[in-house]
């Protein structure tokens, strides 16, 4: 496990000190802003969609190391996919951070997301990791409220 940790180590670093995608987007046609007041997190999701399909996503705002990278890793991972394929990835992620494995057995293929493997090891964490996530369900379902983490 010790080179899984310093990859997840490595992707964190990098991605909170430069988050993809972190700008407020424009042509957004939905917005949401999500608060994990556990650890002050708080962050906007901007999305603008095209039919089911997410044609561009942004993110604004602060909180640690792994909620930007969390974030910023959305980001990337749900552009272009439509939007009952983010909410399948946000339902694996979730298992993946909050350590309960497929029923099958089988891991799912994460990607580059599977570096979050390691946040199930720390349950406090587990809020910061899928804030971002959270905040992206609501605006898609068009909600107006801040998502909070409690």
């Amino acid at each position: 496990m010790p080179d899984l940790r310093e990859l997840y180590q490595e992707v964190i670093l990098e991605h909170s000190k430069a988050p993809r995608n972190y700008r407020e987007l424009a042509t957004a046609n939905y917005r949401a802003e999500g608060y994990n007041p556990l650890c002050g997190d708080h962050f906007t999701v901007y999305l603008d969609l095209e039919g089911d399909s997410i044609r561009d996503i942004t993110f604004q705002g602060s909180g640690c190391a792994i909620s930007q990278a969390s974030a910023a890793m959305m980001t990337q991972s749900v552009k272009g996919k439509s939007t009952a394929e983010a909410e399948k990835l946000f339902g694996q992620f979730h298992k993946l951070v909050t350590g309960q494995s497929r029923e099958d057995g089988k891991q799912t293929d994460l990607g580059k997301l599977a570096v979050f493997s390691g946040v199930s090891e720390f349950p406090v964490r587990v809020k910061c990791a899928t804030l971002a996530w959270h905040t992206l369900h609501a605006a898609m379902q068009g909600k107006q409220e801040t998502v909070s983490t409690e």
